[in-house]
């Protein structure tokens, strides 16, 4: 089956790795000690030097505390990402959450999942 979207960045860049596969742990995270996403069908992405980002399904997370923001961004490999505020308990952490609602071919494997910056959120427990 022929891509439809491939992702311009790896014509500049052909090597780059990108590897996208189950976490093969429980993932956990949790903010203003609210566990606002906890699931055992994670997705971990492996990208050049970065360190692994989880990527939740929707179903498993509390969409109910996250309010979808105006920022949005763009990367050659993955696509246009959208952002999430994360709110409980009285704290904010805004654009705490990411999401590839429509990914380029090669990140099809995290279509709709949702990431958390490790700095915005109390902790990301994996295992």
């Amino acid at each position: 089956m022929a891509e439809s979207n491939p992702a311009p960045g790896f014509a500049r860049d052909p090597g780059r790795r990108m590897d996208y596969a189950p976490a093969g742990a429980r993932v956990r995270v949790v903010f203003a000690g609210e566990t606002v996403a906890d699931t055992g069908n994670a997705v971990a992405l492996r990208e050049a030097d970065y360190p692994v980002v989880y990527y939740v399904p929707r179903a498993d997370a509390r969409m109910d505390l996250m309010e979808r923001s105006a920022r949005a961004t763009h990367c050659p490999f993955k696509g246009d990402a959208s952002y999430w505020t994360l709110a409980a308990a009285g704290r904010r952490a805004e654009d705490a959450v990411w999401s590839y609602e429509a990914p380029f071919d090669e990140a099809r494997a995290i279509d709709g999942l949702l990431a958390f910056y490790p700095d915005k959120v109390d902790r990301i427990e994996v295992g």
